[in-house]
């Protein structure tokens, strides 16, 4: 599916630069931009959806919370493991602390 949003790309990106696990939890509000069996969009209605998609949001965000384990399985923590062409003895010390 595609989804618009402005930030998502770009946080995605910086997640991976600085080794962070990433992901997007997207709800829709409303389909009538493009499927054209939908009703024009009210703003009562999106609201209505936008409070629906909290609770499911904030539900999901406790079940993470209760099911997280420190263990990451991802290679999020490396990736940039490789990133560096520069050898590492020719990068000054201060370099390396900033």
């Amino acid at each position: 599916m595609s989804l618009i949003g402005m930030t998502t790309s770009p946080e995605a990106f910086l997640a991976r630069e600085a080794e962070i696990c990433y992901a997007v939890m997207a709800h829709v509000t409303d389909y009538d931009v493009w499927h054209t069996s939908e009703d024009p969009v009210t703003v009562e209605r999106v609201i209505e959806i936008l409070n629906q998609n909290t609770h499911i949001a904030r539900q999901a965000v406790r079940n993470l919370a209760r099911n997280l384990t420190p263990e990451r399985p991802c290679e999020c923590g490396h990736a940039l493991a490789s990133a560096l062409i520069t050898r590492p003895d020719m990068i000054p010390a201060e370099t390396r602390q900033r």
